[in-house]
């Protein structure tokens, strides 16, 4: 069974910093893409980040400059370290990822998420 768990999420007030953390665990073979979503009040799930198993990064035009993912392949961990952060960027923050796993005797591969971890900036 593989899970992600976020952590970090928190209050914070504009222009202050947050880094969320998240750890994938269970019969993992292989990770590849790793990335983080936001979803605020009435809105849909958005891509904030995403970086490949090589290093390659993407990000969303609204988090350009401020926001930077990371991850660290031997922990199974992803990162994301927010700054300068605005009112605007409160939301439930979810890792997901997709990961090659066992099943028994056999592997597949899944894509999943985290259970999200919340993130209120005040003005």
């Amino acid at each position: 069974q593989v899970q992600l768990v976020e952590s970090g999420g928190d209050l914070v007030q504009a222009g202050g910093s947050l880094r969320l953390s998240c750890a994938a665990s269970g019969s993992i073979i292989r990770i590849d893409d790793m990335g983080w979503y936001r979803q605020a009040p009435g809105k849909q799930r958005d891509l904030v980040a995403r970086i490949s198993n090589g290093g390659s990064t993407n990000y969303a035009d609204s988090v350009k400059g401020r926001f930077t993912i990371s991850r660290d392949n031997a922990k199974n961990m992803v990162y994301l370290q927010m700054n300068s952060l605005k009112p605007e960027d409160t939301a439930v923050y979810y890792c997901n990822a997709d990961i090659e796993a066992y099943s028994g005797p056999h592997y597949y591969t899944n894509d999943y998420w985290g259970q999200g971890t919340q993130v209120t900036v005040s003005s």
